[in-house]
């Protein structure tokens, strides 16, 4: 396993540790929201979607898309283009009511 994480460090460029960090840091902060609306949910025995949901979908999906553009992966970045829109909307919603 040692040798393994050797091997993948000494054949990653500085560059592509950067991307990983955002890759894992932008899935951080997309599954975070779930946490953030089960506590929610719990704290008011109902299901319940609060404003944070929105603003960590909507960071965690931009992220998500500039790795996906990075890695090449059309799949990811077709399905994050999609939420994205959706968050944002969600926002512009709540923005709307205040």
């Amino acid at each position: 396993m040692i040798h393994a994480l050797q091997d993948f460090f000494a054949r990653t460029t500085e560059i592509e540790l950067i991307w990983l960090v955002i890759g894992f840091s932008a899935q951080g902060l997309f599954s975070a929201r779930f946490l953030v609306q089960l506590i929610a949910s719990e704290r008011q025995r109902q299901s319940v979607v609060p404003e944070t949901f929105w603003y960590l979908s909507l960071l965690g999906g931009v992220m998500l898309l500039a790795y996906a553009i990075h890695r090449a992966d059309p799949v990811i970045a077709l399905g994050q283009m999609f939420g994205i829109v959706v968050y944002a909307r969600n926002i512009w919603f709540l923005s709307r009511k205040d």
